[in-house]
């Protein structure tokens, strides 16, 4: 696998070549620092984005274009890292090896297209697929709370931090009331004006011909590049932990729990802290899944998740109502007892092997291999063998180091009513 990377001024451009894959991808990024109000219109215009575009007015055409270039795909998402709104827009063909010449160039051009040549008219987006949109956002946005688990790490997060921490990322409905055809379409040339911008592209490709490809789609002005830091800024735990409950319609119990990450150095926070997690609450032989769900059959599913750019740690489970005292009170003695090292070298060696076993998955997905590079674009982490060789030299005492900046910080139950 060959990489290289070129600075085209108005972005980046990330070449990965590599033959093990029959399709190419292509990546587009684009990242603004967060506002809260432009959550929401980011996400309805990505939406609108992939919904139409003048060539192309409506869903069906869409779909029929697509199916003439052999099935392209064209995809995107967005989602918040640390203090930036990150929107991915995602293109996958198969090679021209596969189709015929000439395929991956009209594919792009499609890309283009729907990136830079929306539908619309008059200075402002279609109201067709505006409205097509706006009633899906609203149906979505109104039933936010039919998805329980989704909805109480939502809430805990909310209760947890004021800040960026707290931001939903589905949006708001008050902010999707505010938005009309023409302010998004405002929106529009402000996120290609001022966004950083970023493109991937990996598969057996040739560089110099993929670069001029390339070139030739995005002919991106130099934009202005303001710079925030990724990581949230670091908060400290309060002395107790918080306790809030709500209730909801629904069959099951949702507990979400908070944990701040207090005073970590960037070694700890990559590497023994990932191993901190797979013991704790990472998998089924961690110590949370163990001890609550196994031992004491009090939750239907536990597991801990790190967000290293936001400093914190959940723990998610689904148990019910009655069971809340005894579940977190199991949840604080096993981070009790990871910071006293009550865990043996069999644990450390589990962990490392699925540490190592999902770092050697990475390259069997090409959306992957292209994250681990964004990440070490964006973040400066190590490239994939640095990390297993760093991982297999983590220590015992490193692990504990860590699971004493582990602090409690909210206890947040969402409390069915049909239990």
């Amino acid at each position: 696998m060959e990489y290289i990377q070129k600075d085209l001024k108005a972005y980046k451009l990330h070449m990965i070549k590599t033959d093990k894959f029959k399709s190419v991808m292509v990546r587009v990024y684009f990242r603004e620092p967060i506002v809260k109000e432009n959550i929401t219109k980011r996400s309805f215009l990505t939406t609108m984005l992939n919904l139409s575009s003048k060539k192309y007015p409506s869903k069906r055409l869409m779909a029929l274009h697509s199916q003439d270039l052999y099935s392209c795909k064209i995809s995107s998402i967005d989602s918040r890292l640390g203090n930036y709104l990150n929107t991915a827009i995602t293109m996958s063909v198969l090679n021209d090896k596969y189709t015929e010449e000439g395929n991956l160039a009209k594919s792009l051009e499609f890309l283009g297209d729907v990136i830079y040549d929306p539908d619309v008219e008059d200075g402002k987006f279609s109201s067709k697929s505006f409205n097509i949109v706006m009633n899906q956002a609203c149906l979505a946005l109104s039933s936010v709370k039919e998805d329980a688990r989704s909805y109480s790490v939502m809430r805990m997060l909310e209760e947890m931090d004021d800040g960026v921490i707290s931001y939903r990322s589905i949006g708001y409905l008050e902010d999707l009331k505010k938005i009309n055809e023409e302010n998004l379409y405002e929106y529009y040339l402000e996120m290609l004006s001022c966004d950083m911008m970023d493109i991937f592209v990996i598969g057996d490709i040739d560089f110099i011909e993929m670069e001029k490809l390339v070139k030739k789609t995005f002919k991106a002005k130099v934009f202005k590049k303001v710079r925030v830091p990724y990581r949230v800024e670091e908060k400290k735990a309060p002395r107790s932990k918080k306790i809030v409950k709500e209730s909801n319609d629904s069959n099951q119990s949702k507990l979400a729990i908070g944990f701040r990450l207090c005073g970590l150095t960037d070694y700890e926070r990559n590497y023994p802290l990932s191993l901190f997690n797979i013991i704790f609450g990472g998998g089924p032989d961690s110590k949370l899944f163990q001890e609550v769900r196994e031992k004491n059959s009090l939750a239907y599913y536990i597991g801990s998740t790190p967000n290293k750019l936001d400093n914190i740690i959940l723990v998610r489970a689904g148990i019910t109502k009655d069971n809340f005292d005894l579940s977190v009170k199991l949840i604080e003695k096993e981070l009790s007892n990871m910071c006293k090292g009550k865990f043996n070298d069999e644990d450390i060696d589990k962990a490392k092997e699925l540490f190592t076993s999902a770092i050697d998955e990475i390259s069997e997905s090409k959306a992957r291999i292209i994250e681990s590079y964004y990440m070490i674009e964006l973040l400066g982490v190590d490239d994939i063998e640095t990390k297993k060789e760093k991982m297999l030299k983590v220590t015992k005492d490193e692990i504990i180091k860590v699971a004493k900046k582990v602090k409690f910080d909210i206890v947040y139950m969402l409390e069915g009513e049909k239990e």
